[in-house]
C-alpha cells in the first residue's frame, strides 16, 4: 500500500527542472534552449512550470532565448553573502539581476564535493529568498542510510536544518526536490512507491512545523534517474510533484517527454 499524506483540495505547482550540471558550451547551450523552447511550444499543453538550469555561463543567454516563452530560468548554485571577497562564487542578488527565478541549493553534488553543511545550505536558502527567487532544496539519502534503515532520519536532519529557520510566508517560496543519492548518475532509481513514501513524510515534517496548508501547496521534485520511461508512474503518485532532471535533460526529446508526463 502507497502512503499518501493527505490530498486535500489545494493544487499544487506542477514543475519539471532540468540540471544541466557542467555540461554545454556556451554554443551548445543556446542551440539545446532553442529546441527545447520550441518542442514546448508544439508539444506541451499542460500548466505545469518548465525551468532550465544550465551553467552561470549560459545564464544570460537562458533568460534572453526564454523571454516570454512561459519557460523559466534557473541557477546551479549561488554563495550566501551577497558579496566580497569570495572568488569564483556567484551571489543570489547577481542572479536575481539577470532574471533567474530558480535556484539549486543543497544538491548532494555540492555536499559531497564541496562540502556543504546543512548550515550552509541554511544561509545558502535564505539569501535566494531574500532576493526574491525560489530555492530548490534537494535532499536525499545514501545507498547505506537506505540500506540501514536510516533514511527517514537522515531526510528530517536535512529538512529541520536546512529550512525550518525559515518563516511561513518564506517558507511558502519554496520547492523540495527529493533526490536519494544512491540513484542520482546510476541508473538505479527509486520506485514510485518509495519515491511516494519520502514524499508524504516530507509533507508531513511541513505540516508538524507550519500548518497543513502550506504542506498541501509545496511542490516536492523527484530527481534522481528520472527517464521518459519512468516518469508518468512517478509523476502519478499523489505526492509527488514533477522532477529535477540530470542526465535526461541534456537531450531536448528525452526532456520534453518527461515533461510531458507531467498531469
Amino acid at each position: 500500500m502507497v502512503f499518501s499524506y493527505f490530498c486535500g483540495s489545494m493544487k499544487r505547482q506542477k514543475i519539471v527542472a532540468g540540471n544541466w550540471k557542467m555540461h554545454k558550451t556556451l554554443e551548445e547551450s543556446q542551440a539545446l534552449i532553442t529546441e527545447v523552447r520550441g518542442i514546448v511550444r508544439d508539444e506541451y499543453r499542460g500548466d505545469g512550470k518548465v525551468v532550465l538550469i544550465p551553467t552561470f555561463l549560459a545564464l544570460p543567454t537562458a533568460v534572453r532565448l526564454l523571454e516570454g516563452s512561459g519557460l523559466q530560468v534557473g541557477a546551479q548554485n549561488a554563495h550566501q553573502e551577497d558579496q566580497g571577497a569570495f572568488t569564483g562564487e556567484i551571489s543570489a542578488n547577481m542572479l536575481k539581476s539577470i532574471g533567474v527565478e530558480y535556484c539549486l541549493v543543497g544538491h548532494s553534488e555540492r555536499r559531497q564535493y564541496f562540502g556543504e553543511t546543512n548550515e550552509v545550505c541554511a544561509a545558502k536558502v535564505k539569501s535566494v529568498v531574500r532576493h526574491g527567487m525560489k530555492p530548490i532544496f534537494c535532499v536525499g539519502e545514501t545507498l547505506e542510510q537506505r540500506e540501514s534503515k536510516q533514511y527517514f532520519r537522515a531526510i528530517e536532519e536535512q529538512i529541520v536544518q536546512g529550512l525550518f529557520h525559515l518563516d511561513r510566508k518564506e517558507f511558502s517560496q519554496v520547492v523540495v526536490a527529493y533526490e536519494p543519492v544512491w540513484a542520482i548518475g546510476t541508473g538505479l532509481n527509486a520506485s514510485p512507491e518509495q519515491a511516494q513514501e519520502i514524499h508524504a513524510y516530507i509533507r508531513k515534517l511541513i505540516a508538524n512545523q507550519y500548518n497543513e496548508e502550506l504542506a498541501a501547496t509545496t511542490s516536492i521534485l523527484y530527481g534522481g534517474s528520472v527517464k521518459p520511461e519512468n516518469a508518468a508512474a512517478l509523476f502519478l503518485q499523489g505526492d509527488i510533484d514533477g522532477g529535477l532532471i540530470g542526465g535526461a535533460s541534456l537531450k531536448a526529446r528525452d526532456f520534453i517527454d518527461i515533461v510531458k508526463a507531467m498531469r
